[in-house]
């Protein structure tokens, strides 16, 4: 069940977003919370939530938000690495994810691990 998190108070800043093809310009890589509240439902959109905290999801997310586990899904278990863009990619495929989905990521801690995600994906 989604706690009663306001949509604002998670997004006092911006969040990262890229596409799964990596495409996306430097410029088009945060959006907004009002971007996000907008697009929410849309079927190109996919939210993840990504947290230092583990218990952070359990307690509240945007509504159809994922959770990413960092320990498990962003790291490469044997170089204890940022994961592998394939598997990154998999597990995006996974989830739903294709070449025409925007992906939003966000977290606590000022988004780090948000941004550990992004990273993976980046060029």
């Amino acid at each position: 069940m989604v706690g009663k998190l306001n949509l604002k108070s998670l997004f006092f800043s911006a969040v990262a977003a890229i596409t799964f093809a990596g495409s996306a310009s430097a410029s088009d890589a945060l959006v907004k919370a009002d971007w996000l509240q907008d697009n929410l439902k849309s079927a190109n959109v996919r939210v993840f939530e990504v947290s230092v905290d583990a218990g952070v999801y359990e307690r509240g997310h945007i509504p159809g938000a994922a959770h990413l586990n960092w320990h498990t899904d962003l790291v490469d278990p044997e170089k204890r690495d940022i994961a592998t863009r394939e598997s990154f990619e998999k597990l995006l495929r996974d989830a739903g994810v294709d070449k025409d989905t925007t992906i939003v990521l966000y977290g606590d801690n000022n988004n780090w691990f948000a941004a550990w995600g992004a990273s993976v994906d980046a060029p």
